[in-house]
């Protein structure tokens, strides 16, 4: 089977035909070329990516910088912003690679349940909501939630609508939770109508915001739940006439090069991502080299930056 698998001479076209078949019908490619492949090394890391966007372009930066050095090189799958496959293109193309290509795998803002992968090791950043079965790197999405809307209410809006990021990730759950426990702590019920879809996506977000500044008792501020919604809130409130921040606070969270190049340079809360991609490698290539490292469930710390997309409410 292996010549057949690593395509040698001395295998004829009907046994070529029959056990290919049989590997075809079973499923099994990628890993029975895996267990082929085994003993060997490809020095080479995959990064998974839903897509190439501002958050994923930071990330790979901080990769790039990690992988000097190592011996192995980088290479970057993306599915092409094919996010909600109900198969899961993380496994698939886990699968795919698994052995054959790279000698491990980070995998960017998976939405799968991440048991059950192939034995590549495989780490993860900013994972899915379910039980973290992988290695993982995180920042304090919670803490930075919080720090967001504290910023706001000291700056006098009660008034504070939230665009959410994707369901089905962990750091859009802790964002809101931050939110909302800032919230609480201030004696400000929540209004269900201020919290909006925002999915980490321009359009979604710029959709919502209009919703919300459109209607008879509009947010004196947004909390966005990453930048790219948050300069889509400000794009939005300007095209309807109102002004930022005078009319409009918001707020973002990343703290991507864009937010400081809009205008007004956009509030936002600061997550470590070039080190993420940096610590995400250095942890990989550990597992790889088959060391065993205490701590495989990183979690960096956030900090608000303030600019200029924010102000006290006006009386």
């Amino acid at each position: 089977m292996s010549k057949v698998l690593n395509q040698r001479y001395g295998v004829s076209a009907d046994t070529f035909a029959r056990v290919t078949a049989v590997i075809k019908e079973l499923g099994y490619e990628a890993s029975l070329v895996a267990q082929s492949l085994r003993n060997h090394r490809t020095n080479v890391i995959g990064i998974l990516v839903a897509d190439i966007e501002p958050f994923s372009t930071e990330l790979l930066k901080g990769a790039a910088d990690a992988i000097r050095g190592t011996g192995f090189e980088l290479v970057v799958y993306s599915a092409g912003g094919r996010t909600g496959d109900p198969e899961g293109w993380e496994r698939r193309y886990l699968s795919r690679l698994s052995g054959t290509l790279v000698d491990g795998a980070v995998l960017v803002t998976p939405a799968v349940d991440l048991e059950g992968l192939p034995g590549t090791p495989v780490v993860a950043v900013d994972p899915h909501t379910g039980r973290a079965a992988l290695p993982t790197i995180d920042s304090d999405n919670l803490t930075g939630g919080r720090l967001a809307t504290e910023h706001l209410l000291a700056l006098g809006h009660r008034r504070i609508a939230l665009l959410t990021g994707r369901a089905d990730l962990k750091s859009a759950q802790q964002r809101e939770t931050g939110y909302r426990r800032a919230l609480a702590a201030a004696g400000v019920a929540v209004d269900e109508d201020l919290v909006r879809r925002g999915d980490y996506d321009h359009d979604v977000a710029a959709a919502s915001a209009r919703d919300l500044l459109t209607g008879p008792d509009r947010p004196t501020a947004i909390f966005a739940a990453n930048d790219i919604t948050g300069i889509a809130a400000i794009e939005t409130a300007v095209a309807l006439g109102l002004r930022v921040p005078e009319d409009l606070s918001v707020v973002g969270f990343d703290n991507i090069p864009e937010s400081a190049l809009c205008t007004p340079a956009l509030t936002t809360v600061q997550q470590p991502i070039r080190e993420m991609g940096h610590r995400a490698i250095g942890l990989l290539v550990r597992l790889i080299n088959g060391e065993t490292p205490d701590d495989t469930h990183v979690t960096l710390g956030t900090e608000l930056i303030a600019r200029h997309s924010t102000r006290a409410l006006s009386s």
